[in-house]
């Protein structure tokens, strides 16, 4: 009787690497949510979202509540803990990278504002630890103070450096709508959510966030023939533009078809004056 074999004797070991790679990325993912456990129970505790009418998404933390709460700086420390050990050249996969990254940046600004207050108090915006209009004085966005897998990182850094920076771009990996993920605790700043980034969600979240949005009169409205469009348009230019070609291809790939015609109205762009008050509820008036 003929003996039973593998056909193809190299297909066995591609089955098993196949296998093996699909586990590894699986514990990964699993990986980065056990990793951020304190920071999700954090924005679970402390992050208030609310819908506009036409479908628009405004949210803000509430500081003052995470301040009263005895358990607030355990979960912080823990999740700095965490942070400082993880080495995050385990990560090999776009969206893994991506939420991971977006949601380090998000946690770090936060953990910042809730323990560095100045003269024993909150401050009313990031820039109160100075350096905006101080060229010899790093604002808080360029101080290297948070530490991912033993290494020293800036806010700055994680964005620019990392996230949109040329590796990730060389790798396909960068994209455009972090802008519109990472959130520098302001007013001005797209939404932050209540829940993690994770590479289950981040392609998804990313999506909503930015249409959502380009659905609040804060971040895109027009004004007869101007497209009146946060300050991020200006700063990030660049980045909109290599992801679609132009600023308005960018801003119509991310909403509704019925207001295509009104953006191809537009001859000019204009900036909405980005609000830099710290995204405490009571600065918003959709919360008042």
């Amino acid at each position: 009787m003929r003996s039973l074999s593998w056909p193809y004797p190299g297909a066995v070991f591609l089955v098993l690497m196949l296998f093996s790679t699909t586990l590894a990325v699986a514990d990964v993912n699993s990986d980065l949510e056990e990793l951020y456990a304190p920071y999700a129970e954090v924005l679970e505790r402390f992050i208030v979202e609310k819908d506009l009418p036409g479908g628009g998404l405004v949210s803000a933390f509430n500081y003052e509540k995470a301040l009263a709460d005895s358990g607030t700086f355990a979960l912080l420390n823990q999740q700095k803990a965490g942070l400082a050990t993880f080495d995050p050249e385990n990560l090999t996969e776009k969206y893994q990278a991506i939420a991971f990254w977006v949601n380090a940046y998000n946690f770090f600004m936060i953990e910042h504002l809730l323990t560095t207050p100045l003269k024993g108090r909150l401050v009313d915006s990031v820039w109160d630890y100075g350096g905006r209009y101080n060229p010899f004085k790093k604002h808080v966005f360029e101080r290297e103070l948070f530490t991912v897998g033993g290494k020293k990182y800036s806010l700055s850094a994680i964005e620019k450096d990392i996230l949109l920076g040329s590796e990730y771009q060389r790798k396909g990996w960068k994209d455009a709508r972090v802008h519109y993920a990472v959130n520098c605790a302001s007013v001005g700043c797209p939404p932050l959510r209540n829940q993690l980034y994770t590479p289950a969600n981040t392609d998804e979240l990313m999506t909503e966030n930015t249409v959502r949005a380009f659905k609040t009169e804060r971040q895109l409205h027009i004004d007869g023939r101007t497209l009146m469009l946060s300050e991020l348009f200006k700063w990030y230019a660049d980045d909109f533009i290599e992801a679609a070609g132009s600023i308005r291809n960018f801003i119509k790939a991310y909403s509704d078809e019925d207001r295509h015609p009104q953006i191809d109205q537009t001859d000019r762009i204009g900036y909405i004056d980005y609000d830099w008050s710290l995204n405490r509820p009571d600065n918003f008036s959709e919360f008042r």
